[in-house]
């Protein structure tokens, strides 16, 4: 609840700061993730249709506090997460 008192209190301009800083995240099998997409509605639906044609994803709801827009339409605000793919990422140059 404090987490979230303090979310409210910051400015959109701190919030999308902060977002531009998450990139990557490892889960608990130790696999690598890379954010792909940050936001909600029509442009979600198609990211997440088009990211599934490419790989395996993983969708995370993300806390609408402070994104006017959203707290106002209701609408959900969502980060589209892709499976890292170690042996496609070894053979890059």
């Amino acid at each position: 609840m404090v987490d979230r008192q303090k979310d409210a209190e910051k400015t959109i301009q701190e919030r999308m700061a902060e977002e531009d800083l998450i990139q990557e995240r490892i889960d608990a099998k130790g696999n690598r993730w890379r954010k792909v997409y940050f936001g909600g509605g029509e442009h979600f639906k198609n990211w997440l249709t088009q990211c599934r044609e490419l790989g395996e994803v993983m969708v995370e709801e993300v806390d609408s506090t402070g994104y006017k827009c959203f707290e106002e339409g209701g609408e959900k605000l969502y980060r589209i997460w892709m499976k890292v793919d170690k042996r496609k990422e070894d053979n890059q140059c």
